[in-house]
């Protein structure tokens, strides 16, 4: 049997699959598809201060091998979360991770404070949102106000932090160590591309929010490469996502650096694809007499 465990800042996962934040929400639809203890974790949907009713419709479009989202972090708030989805989640038998987001940074800090007695096993940083204190621009950005969230939030959190990184940036491995030097334990990349989506028979665009996240296959390939960059720049573990389908592409992010991966957009196509990938992963170990999956972690050859 292959050893799937998995040892992420020294919480144990059963296997390399986690969830990701946003299309899995806290998993209650999921559940009536497959038993959610099977997963190496769950990210919950993104979680702010106080409830959010999100961006005004149409809210998804399709895209040539993806999709755009501008949900616009709709959540029923933290205290809601930690009263009503949280003893659900903590009985289903997997990892939960709570991702966190907001405006300003004290509204960071005061969720991984609020979090910090609670039973979650893992805090997610969710810095690709706009800092209304700073124009705008997301705290993602620019490395000096990663280290900056990173550092505050570290100290108010009790739980290991992963830290998401956007895309949109000029040189992710910059960023990766900006994080690392925050205080980061380890790092989740790559959140969506910015992008937008026309109508041309109108004239006006099709998400209600103009421009939105591009995430599926399509930006698979520009995940693989920020991951395998950021995970040469740093020395903590890295969460590869982007775009994963299959056991196959999983394989891939892991042999570019990744010790875990997420899976997100696939299960808005096929419910229990997280499971198909853990299966195919297996596969994969199967035929290539992988006993560990740690052995794939960063083993890149021909470079």
């Amino acid at each position: 049997m292959a050893d799937m465990r998995v040892d992420l800042c020294g919480v144990t996962l059963k296997n390399p699959v986690i969830a990701a934040s946003g299309t899995f929400g806290f998993g209650r639809e999921y559940s009536r598809f497959f038993d959610l203890s099977r997963l190496g974790g769950i990210s919950v949907k993104g979680l702010t201060r106080e409830p959010r009713q999100g961006n005004s419709a149409p809210r998804v479009a399709e895209t040539p091998s993806g999709m755009l989202n501008a949900v616009g972090l709709q959540n029923p708030g933290v205290e809601a979360f930690i009263s009503e989805e949280l003893p659900w989640l903590k009985a289903q038998g997997t990892v939960v991770i709570a991702n966190i987001a907001g405006s300003t940074e004290d509204d960071y800090a005061y969720m991984a404070h609020r979090l910090r007695s609670e039973p979650v096993d893992m805090l997610e940083l969710n810095i690709s949102c706009p800092n209304v204190q700073s124009g705008g621009a997301q705290f993602g950005t620019r490395p000096e106000s990663v280290e900056r969230v990173t550092r505050l939030v570290k100290a108010e959190s009790a739980q290991p932090l992963m830290v998401k990184l956007s895309p949109n940036v000029a040189d992710i491995a910059e960023v990766a160590l900006a994080a690392q030097e925050g205080g980061a334990d380890c790092l989740s990349l790559i959140n969506t591309l910015t992008g937008m989506v026309i109508d041309v028979h109108k004239r006006k665009p099709l998400l209600g929010n103009v421009i939105g996240g591009l995430s599926g296959p399509a930006i698979r390939p520009v995940a693989l490469r920020m991951v395998w960059q950021a995970a040469r720049a740093v020395k903590i573990p890295v969460v590869g996502m982007g775009g994963i389908m299959t056991g196959e592409d999983a394989v891939a992010f892991m042999l570019a650096g990744a010790s875990a991966v997420m899976v997100g957009t696939a299960t808005i196509i096929d419910p229990p694809a997280c499971i198909s990938v853990i299966v195919g992963i297996e596969a994969y170990m199967r035929r290539h007499n992988v006993n560990q999956v740690s052995e794939l972690v960063g083993a890149l050859g021909g470079i």
